[in-house]
């Protein structure tokens, strides 16, 4: 909660300053900007996920604020180019959403279709097959369920919504700090234990491979790799790793017969992705991967096409400001010490 409140606190302090008006030495060359979810608003409460959804209203104030800061939109595949250009002329963004939800396609594509712009959807194999897990969905639905929460030596109350949320934080963050392999493991545990049907959340949430074959006849829709099961790579060994990484780009092929020339790694922070992941994605011949390590784009970056920063497009944070702040550059400026190339 601390956190949240420094961030809201940062991003509101960083429009009130106008940093989008003088803060050019902080501003990149461009800005790669992640979305998940983009559906109508749900209801008030627990939602320890939310900061993954936006809605469309709030992705048309995004794209309004690309325009107003002119800001050209170009697809992913221009990146290393303009990378790699003299004249660095006017911003350029790439907007990419991970994961193939379903909502993406229904609410998304008629709004960026409706603008000519061009966009970029990660695929998960297994999601697309309707069996992934979103172990953090498989979390946050037993929790839901629950008014105890045991797991190994914690004993949480869970019977008001903020009791949930703190119950979920620290679960999530104890999980998150051992292997992936008991992760999992105990969120299945919990969600059969609270009655998740854990297979229908990624067959529900998620477009299929036939759907996504539809949607890439679009010359507008980039599809992207994001591996077969969406692990954190670097928890793993490295066969595993490359694996997940070179299968999952053989599996979107042969699906929708589009090539495949981008990655972005799950998770996607120091934790989940570093520098070996970075030269499985080189050495597989990718043109870029993406990160989720916050930030803009430098004329550096054209070394670094395998490690590039992104930065999210929080659904806690939906106001036309905080979209004003992160592209400004001066909040990843601070975050990075900075460094333009963390």
């Amino acid at each position: 909660m601390l956190k949240r409140a420094i961030i809201t606190a940062g991003l509101y302090g960083t429009d009130l300053i106008r940093a989008h008006r003088w803060a050019g030495f902080a501003r990149g060359r461009g800005v790669i900007l992640t979305f998940h979810h983009v559906r109508p608003a749900t209801s008030a409460g627990f939602a320890p996920n939310r900061l993954l959804e936006i809605t469309p209203d709030f992705l048309e104030t995004v794209l309004d604020t690309l325009d107003a800061l002119r800001f050209d939109i170009v697809p992913l595949d221009d990146v290393p180019e303009r990378l790699r250009g003299g004249e660095a002329g006017r911003p350029f963004a790439v907007l990419t959403f991970d994961d193939g939800y379903r909502d993406n396609r229904d609410h998304a594509a008629p709004i960026l279709a409706a603008r000519g712009l061009p966009w970029t959807l990660f695929v998960t194999r297994d999601f697309a097959l309707g069996h992934g897990r979103f172990w953090w969905r498989e979390l946050e639905e037993a929790v839901r369920r629950l008014d105890r929460v045991r797991i190994d030596d914690l004993d949480l109350p869970a019977e008001t919504d903020a009791q949930k949320s703190r119950a979920y934080e620290t679960i999530y963050w104890r999980l998150r700090a051992g292997s992936e392999a008991d992760l999992r493991a105990a969120t299945l545990r919990l969600a059969e234990q609270a009655g998740v049907d854990v297979a229908a959340l990624s067959a529900d949430a998620c477009l299929t491979f036939d759907e996504l074959a539809s949607l890439a006849r679009d010359p507008k829709v980039t599809l992207g790799a994001h591996t077969l099961t969406h692990p954190m790579l670097a928890k793993w060994d490295e066969a595993t790793a490359t694996r997940e990484i070179v299968e999952s780009r053989e599996a979107l092929v042969a699906a929708t017969g589009r090539e495949v020339r981008h990655l972005a790694y799950p998770v996607g922070d120091p934790g989940s992705a570093g520098e070996r992941e970075f030269a499985i994605a080189r050495e597989a011949g990718f043109a870029t991967a993406l990160t989720t390590r916050p930030g803009h784009l430098f004329a550096a970056h054209a070394d670094r096409l395998h490690a590039l920063p992104r930065v999210s497009i929080n659904g806690l944070h939906q106001n036309a400001g905080a979209v004003r702040a992160l592209l400004s550059g001066l909040p990843f400026l601070a975050w990075n010490r900075g460094r333009r190339v963390a």
